[in-house]
């Protein structure tokens, strides 16, 4: 038997609080999540997963950016980095491979 496992996951990148530095977060959603993560129209867009940030993120005291992969229903929303300068902050904050 074999069976598929479909995950929504948001990476983010900024200064956290204590102390100030940056980081990165991997963040799974769940379905709850999910339903706030709607914008008025009932759209998640990058402007509805930023909104999200302000009541769900808070160990950091600033976001410099973010990706994600949602998946709404059978349909998947990837919301890509804003900038290369956001993915290339997030991938210097993991960890290396010698």
């Amino acid at each position: 038997m074999k069976y598929t496992v479909r995950k929504s996951v948001i990476d983010v990148v900024g200064k956290i609080w204590m102390p100030a530095i940056t980081a990165s977060q991997r963040i799974v959603l769940n379905a709850h999540d999910l339903e706030h993560l709607r914008d008025d129209d009932g759209k998640i867009t990058r402007e509805s997963v930023e909104q999200w940030f302000s009541t769900h993120l808070g160990d950091f005291q600033s976001i410099q950016d973010f990706s994600a992969s949602i998946e709404d229903g059978d349909i998947t929303i990837d919301i890509p980095w804003a900038s290369e300068d956001g993915e290339m902050a997030y991938l210097d904050t993991l960890p290396s491979e010698d």
